[in-house]
């Protein structure tokens, strides 16, 4: 019984862990690609020339974040598959989408800037 109820943690915790680590990296990629575009223009247009040319400074390293924190969520789900714990299907979507998500980023960070000006303007 006590191995049962310890699965079912581990279960929970790992999926935790994995949704954690996408939600992380899902928002390091948005503040690496705030550079190119402010978030918010026109609420907080001061405020955005500075935080941009801050965000173009550590661009890198917040990729690099996105790219660690998405392994690390890919690694925790490989490791509730050893321990026979099946991931959550949310968890394991937001994981994807996460990694979809960073990728395209990574690789197309202006086309996705374009991408969000035009719907802002329209």
């Amino acid at each position: 019984m006590h191995a049962i109820g310890k699965q079912i943690r581990e279960k929970g915790q790992n999926s935790r862990h994995a949704t954690t680590a996408s939600i992380a990296a899902l928002g390091s990629v948005v503040l690496a690609s705030s550079c190119c575009l402010p978030l918010f223009p026109f609420l907080f247009a001061a405020g955005a020339a500075g935080t941009s040319a801050f965000f173009v400074k550590v661009r890198p390293f917040l990729l690099a974040a996105s790219l660690l924190f998405v392994t690390y969520g890919f690694y925790q789900t490989r490791r509730a598959k050893q321990c026979k714990c099946l991931p959550s299907v949310v968890s394991t979507t937001i994981l994807w989408f996460s990694a979809v998500v960073v990728v395209v980023f990574i690789l197309f960070p202006q086309a996705i800037a374009n991408f969000v000006a035009d719907i802002l303007a329209s």
